[in-house]
């Protein structure tokens, strides 16, 4: 019986591995009911290594290359398993191949905006998005720490923690690049530097080597990033007030156009579409006294202007212009019209 069941068992004569492109990182080679044959060879290609598994210990390591197996060849096995017989007689061990190529374009990108604390802003919530690419770098530990004895182990089994830890060191890289959010856009390269670096010693301790970091956006939430553009918008007039009311007020007439057309809103209905312009040039001139308010004599200066503040008559024809240009565009309606027009001469009286 014993002799029946030694003829039926499977002598390997080669081991190897052809990766199929599905991703995988490790892969066991099938031993079932099958045994080594002394002086097997071993091939192992490039983009490849092969390792030895004895009763759950890690033996012996290859690198890229055709072995024949003898107690040359493998003599931390051969020291685990004792043979008596110098290793003449097939002999059982697990083989695990990995890949060591890199593992490209993957993707790497915040679901929750991150806080960061920026120079000029102080704490800002940006979102940022990139690229990331990796290789198995020590197999030994990979196989201890993450694969273990599994059939198969793929790229995206490990995608979720490989993310997980790219977000969590973005905080740090922003911090150690020195670069303000402003000049993130413009200086990706040394953000991606400084994204790698920090991240770089969590991939080695899995036994992977983070070959390359991009980013390809970096953005604020939409309500921060309207108040970058106002800030912005400021600087283009040079911090000139006057000229930022005027501004907002051209941005705003859509705005009122809107508001007039539904015969809705506060504002519409106190000052209609056509008193925007007004109403932004008495803003503009009410900023400007507050501005100067601690100016020699300003108090009496502010009771003239208060004074002086109205509706001009040159003000009133522009915006009765402009309500003629609405009405023939068929936004106003001639009752809408009439009415405003009766509304904005009253104020000339």
């Amino acid at each position: 019986m014993a002799l029946m069941d030694f003829i039926k068992k499977q002598f390997i004569d080669i081991i190897e591995w052809m990766e199929t492109g599905d991703g995988t990182l490790a892969w066991r080679y099938p031993m079932e009911d099958r045994e080594i044959q002394n002086g097997g060879s071993l091939t192992v290609r490039e983009s490849q290594m092969a390792v030895f598994v004895n009763e759950g210990k890690i033996a012996d390591a290859f690198g890229p290359g055709r072995y024949t197996l003898t107690t040359a060849t493998l003599p931390i096995l051969t020291y685990l398993k004792n043979w008596d017989k110098l290793f003449k007689s097939p002999f059982k061990s697990d083989v695990y191949f990995f890949s060591t190529r890199q593992q490209v374009d993957q993707r790497w990108g915040t679901t929750q905006p991150v806080t960061i604390r920026d120079k000029d802003f102080g704490a800002v919530r940006l979102r940022a998005f990139g690229n990331y690419s990796y290789r198995i770098a020590d197999p030994k530990l990979f196989h201890t720490e993450i694969s273990g004895t599994r059939d198969t182990y793929t790229v995206a089994d490990l995608d979720g923690q490989l993310r997980g830890l790219m977000l969590q060191h973005i905080s740090d890289a922003v911090a150690s690049s020195g670069v303000a959010f402003l000049d993130l856009a413009a200086n990706q390269v040394e953000f991606a530097k400084a994204l790698l670096d920090a991240t770089a010693p969590s991939f080695a301790a899995l036994g992977l080597k983070l070959e390359s970091v991009t980013m390809q956006s970096v953005s604020l939430p939409e309500e921060l990033q309207k108040i970058l553009d106002q800030k912005i918008g400021m600087g283009m007039v040079g911090g000139d007030m006057g000229k930022f009311m005027q501004y907002q007020t051209a941005q705003a007439i859509p705005k009122f156009a809107e508001g007039a057309a539904n015969g809705g809103g506060v504002v519409g209905d106190a000052m209609g579409l056509g008193a925007g312009v007004a109403l932004g040039q008495v803003m503009a001139q009410q900023l400007g006294q507050g501005l100067s308010a601690n100016a020699p004599g300003a108090p009496a200066a502010a009771a003239g202007a208060a004074a002086a503040v109205g509706v001009k008559p040159e003000d009133v024809m522009a915006t009765l212009e402009k309500l003629g240009e609405l009405k023939t565009k068929g936004i106003l309606t001639q009752d809408e019209f009439d009415a405003k027009k009766a509304e904005l001469l009253k104020k000339l009286v």
